[in-house]
This record gives structure tokens, sequence and C-alpha cells, in this order.
């Protein structure tokens, strides 16, 4: 059975760090796409990062370069996305995605993605 399963949530202040994981089961993250997108009260769900099935390439949203960083644990089938200097517009549902077969990964639609995770929530308030 595939699954994504996000953990590493929760309330950080202004400036802070969290590191979001993502375990994934019944499938190997090394043969798909994978990313991250959000959706904040009231917006659409957007894409975040993501990571080329190759490992090899990266792509960020413009809102979150320079302070987050998307990796990935072949061992451990898990990706993260380690969340610094945090601003309260940073606050959503964070939600673990698995591109579709032969699809590469995007930042900028949510159309190539074939599993979504539950989600996380992220809060930045002081």
């Amino acid at each position: 059975q595939l699954l994504l399963v996000e953990s590493g949530g929760g309330l950080v202040q202004p400036g802070g760090a969290l590191r979001l994981s993502c375990a994934a089961s019944g499938f190997t993250l090394d043969s798909y796409a994978i990313g991250w997108f959000r959706q904040a009260p009231g917006k659409e769900r957007a894409g975040v990062s993501c990571m080329s099935s190759s490992g090899d390439r990266t792509s960020y949203a413009d809102s979150v370069k320079g302070r987050f960083t998307i990796s990935r644990d072949s061992a451990k089938n898990t990706v993260y996305l380690q969340m610094n200097s945090l601003k309260p517009e940073d606050t959503a549902v964070y939600y673990c995605a698995r591109f579709r077969a032969g699809r590469g990964c995007t930042v900028a639609a949510s159309t190539g993605v074939g599993s979504w995770g539950q989600g996380t929530q992220v809060t930045v308030s002081s």
C-alpha cells in the first residue's frame, strides 16, 4: 500500500526553523519525483519545493528560495524539508507529494502529482 506520512510540523516563532519529514512506504522514492506543497487558509495549494527522481535536480518557489532545502535519504525512504528563517506567511498545512511515473518535478502546478500525504500543520507566530 502506497503511503506518504508527514511529520515535524508545529508552532515556531518568526525566524525559527523546522524540519519536515515524509516517510514513504509501498514504493521506492528514488523512482519518482517528490515534492512539498502547502495550503494556507483561504488559499489554493501551492508548490514549495521538489526533487527529481534521480535527485540531481531541485526546484523551489521564489518565496522560499534561500530559506528552505529539500533532501532525501534513500536508505530511510524519506524526504525532508528543512525550513529556516520562517515567516508568518509560511503558515500553512504542508503536504508531501509523489509525482506520477515519468513526470518531472515542478512547483508551478500540482497536476502531475499522483499521491498526497495527509499534511502537517506549520504555524509561524510570536
